[in-house]
């Protein structure tokens, strides 16, 4: 399983090309993405306003950007998000900072839209039991170390994060 995942998400790197779709959401009217997306889709749709003001005086907290910057070169990151979910609105535009921040690989990082029920393209979501958005995987080696779901337990996603990096969650 764990190098057939590795495998799976290395493909959808190579050929990451046009490998979603949109819908309208009929509860918002907010465009959903589904399936592989990529960050500069998200930050460059007019209507996804959220973007730009959740990364506003964001500051991460000093364990994630160490832990990023020890552990970038044998990580992968595995995104799933909501373009509907308002806590993908807050948690995903501040992760990108983060990861600018700490100098984090781009090409390490798969980013995954869902549906409202969680579905996306070809099953991922199902296969990698993610039940709630965001959900933050922290791949190493095609193994999962851990994963922040939403805000993570303490409400501090970036903490999580860093915690799960340095091994002590």
């Amino acid at each position: 399983m764990t190098f057939g995942l590795s495998v799976l998400l290395s493909g959808f790197q190579l050929f990451a090309q046009n490998q979603y779709e949109i819908s309208t959401d009929a509860k918002t009217g907010e465009k959903v993405f589904k399936g592989i997306i990529s960050r500069d889709l998200i930050e460059k749709e007019p209507s996804f306003k959220w973007y730009a003001e959740n990364q506003k005086a964001y500051a991460p907290l000093p364990i994630a950007l160490t832990q990023l910057r020890k552990n970038a070169d044998s990580l992968q990151l595995v995104i799933f998000m909501g373009t509907w979910c308002e806590d993908s609105h807050f948690v995903i535009p501040r992760l990108f900072a983060l990861l600018d921040q700490s100098g984090f690989p781009k090409d390490k990082v798969t980013l995954i839209g869902v549906d409202r029920d969680k579905k996306t393209l070809s099953h991922l979501s199902e296969a990698l039991n993610v039940t709630n958005v965001p959900t933050i995987m922290v791949m190493k080696k095609g193994k999962e170390l851990g994963r922040v779901i939403e805000y993570g337990h303490d409400g501090l996603f970036d903490k999580e994060l860093g915690e799960i990096l340095s091994g002590s969650r």
